[in-house]
């Protein structure tokens, strides 16, 4: 049984490490059609590069681990039943359960890596790509000074050459608008020929002029309306250009830390009892300032006109029986109203005053804590995203792999043909259902539990389903096995006829 095992694991693990590494370099190369635009023409040096696809690569790591396990487990045992293995262990007397188990051990195993790998090496891939591809967005591009074009890719200066040489640094007919003063075009030098280079620290752009002239008007002369103009011409002329600006330069990670993303459970949970906290003391807060501000005798008397009420004492108590007496008020009919004490209320217009304002500042309350209670609530959602998707993968792995399973017994067909179309369908169908149930939750349609499990629960019962019938060897994908009952019937009714 060691030997079968063994020989099971081994058919397993090829088309595992093939189709995963596949699957990552497919997905790095939707990230390259991403950020292409950005990466181009920016001079990067190779190791922020491959320090760069190193964390892209951690971090595709939950698409690729999915998708891999369910297109191997398509080819593995779809390879075993092209040659009739499956066949032969079966009329061995092991039923396909006894198969499965050495690849659900190492399905198991990989669920339980691929759980810390999501709390623990993820978070902090997270942190380094976000971090490294908000460097390389705010990289400036290298310089590319080309034919008959103004170039003002360099701080304070503008560049313009008539023709380059082949080599890309000799130029010919060069015009350098210096701004380096601040007072727009005052400083001008032209040149019939030119050579540029960069310096060996990549600090310095120097660009070393022949046969030309640089004008200069001065601007800071005091009491002159015509500003002065000096002529110079050199034989040789060398201008030294600061490119410190165009250094690779590394932003604080601190910064991107505070992202959901880049936390484990524990600082999850933590976030969380912290958020919890803080909305429970907005929820009193709240209560205490309503009562003390709005529903008690103190703050009636600070919102309502004193003249309003005057030998009326039960609605000197609270502002509600205030509105509730300015409401019998009204109601009363014209014959009533003149019975009425008129000493009594001296002004309705004054009633109406204070109920209206004390119904204002109680809104604008409300109104203030209800904005804090959604700051307070969508980070909990999305905690509660980021929490539930350190378990999300694991499942998936699991799930996808009693899908491709039986789909590969069933099938009977190895190799990267039908699996991979097979697999590619299955895959799209889970992650759209688990992109779709993610957005739900982050719109509050669904709880986190329910709209990051969704995908798992729909496809669940389809991997319990497939398993039955491949134990059972049911010809699932035989079109004559679903046209053989209709044929029975039309041949019944041929004979009867």
């Amino acid at each position: 049984m060691r030997t079968l095992n063994k020989y099971i694991i081994l058919s397993y693990l090829p088309p595992f490490v093939v189709t995963f590494f596949i699957s990552m370099l497919v997905l790095i190369m939707q990230f390259l059609w991403k950020y292409l635009e950005d990466l181009i023409g920016k001079g990067l040096e190779f190791n922020v590069l491959a320090e760069l696809f190193f964390y892209v690569s951690l971090t595709i790591v939950p698409l690729a681990l999915p998708l891999a396990i369910l297109l191997s487990s398509i080819m593995a045992f779809g390879n075993l039943g092209e040659h009739y293995e499956l066949v032969a262990l079966k009329s061995a007397g092991l039923s396909l359960y006894k198969i499965m188990r050495p690849m659900l051990y190492f399905i198991c195993f990989l669920s339980v890596s691929a759980f810390l790998f999501s709390n623990n090496i993820l978070p902090y891939a997270n942190l380094k790509m976000h971090s490294l591809i908000f460097d390389v967005m705010h990289q400036k591009p290298a310089i590319q000074i080309k034919e008959g074009a103004f170039y003002n890719g360099i701080a304070k200066f503008v560049i313009r050459v008539e023709k380059k040489d082949a080599d890309g640094q000799t130029l010919h007919g060069v015009m350098i608008y210096d701004h380096s003063q601040g007072m727009g075009n005052t400083r001008v030098v032209i040149a019939e020929k030119g050579n540029m280079q960069i310096s060996e620290d990549k600090n310095w752009f120097v660009i070393s002029l022949e046969n030309g002239s640089s004008y200069d008007e001065l601007m800071n002369v005091p009491n002159k309306e015509n500003h002065p103009l000096i002529r110079t011409t050199f034989k040789e002329k060398k201008i030294k250009i600061n490119l410190t600006d165009f250094a690779f330069k590394r932003t604080d990670e601190d910064l991107f830390r505070s992202n959901y993303e880049m936390l484990n459970l524990n600082q999850i949970n933590d976030e969380k009892d912290s958020l919890i906290a803080d909305r429970d003391s907005q929820i009193v807060s709240y209560k205490k300032t309503m009562n003390q501000r709005f529903f008690s005798k103190q703050s009636y008397m600070r919102n309502a006109k004193k003249d309003a009420v005057i030998n009326q004492p039960e609605l000197n108590t609270n502002p509600i029986k205030l509105v509730r007496g300015f409401g019998k008020l009204l109601n009363t009919n014209d014959t009533a109203r003149k019975e009425t004490d008129t000493k009594s209320i001296v002004s309705k217009a004054a009633l109406v005053d204070a109920a209206l304002n004390i119904a204002r500042s109680a809104k604008e309350e409300t109104q203030r804590c209800i904005k804090d209670m959604e700051n307070i609530h969508n980070p909990l959602k999305q905690l509660d995203i980021v929490w539930h998707k350190k378990f999300t993968l694991s499942m998936a792995c699991l799930v996808l792999f009693f899908i491709g399973a039986p789909l590969g017994a069933i099938i009977r067909k190895g190799g990267l043909g039908m699996p991979v179309v097979v697999s590619v369908i299955f895959f799209i169908v889970y992650w759209v259902i688990s992109i779709s149930g993610e957005k739900a939750t982050k719109e509050g349609v669904f709880p986190a539990y329910i709209g990051m499990w969704i995908s798992t629960a729909l496809l669940l019962p389809l991997g319990v389903y497939l398993t039955r019938k491949a134990t059972a060897d049911s010809a699932l994908f035989d079109l004559d096995a679903y046209l053989q009952p209709i044929k029975k019937v039309f041949i019944k009714k041929s004979k009867s006829i």
